[in-house]
């Protein structure tokens, strides 16, 4: 009997978090820092509530990964002039850095994980996923 989806998906994250965390390690990243890095890069600005929405873990471990992303100077936050209290995060130029520092490894290890697939299968496994997403949110 073959394993449900839901295991393979789940197998497959397992997997990719282990990669990502060997390459990561040598340039003082975990998996949690590089997604909050990488959603910064695209969307620069969030609160920290929703950077950890964006990135996946909770409020309170998002407010240790933006005092440890702060504190090495790779981010900084500064008042949101249109919300009283609420502080926005943005990536520094050493923020920025830091990403093209991992990206090509981080590119390869993605290139490794769909090596067998063809383009169209690639395309079709990014299609099938986003509307899996799609449909739990």
């Amino acid at each position: 009997m073959e394993p449900s989806l839901l295991y393979a998906v789940k197998q497959v994250e397992l997997a990719v978090r282990a990669r990502l965390d060997e390459l990561l390690r040598p340039h003082g990243l975990t998996t949690a820092t590089y997604t909050a890095l990488t959603v910064l890069e695209r969307r620069d600005g969030l609160s920290t509530a929703e950077l950890a929405r964006n990135s996946f873990v909770t409020p309170q471990a998002m407010a240790d990964i933006v005092a440890a992303l702060e504190g090495r100077g790779l981010i900084h936050r500064s008042p949101d002039p249109g919300h009283g209290r609420r502080l926005r995060t943005c990536l520094t130029a050493a923020g920025r850095r830091q990403l093209a520092a991992v990206a090509g490894e981080v590119g390869a290890l993605e290139e490794r994980m769909v090596a067998d697939l063809s383009a169209e299968q690639r395309a079709a496994l990014r299609a099938a996923l986003n509307s899996c997403r799609a449909a739990l949110t």
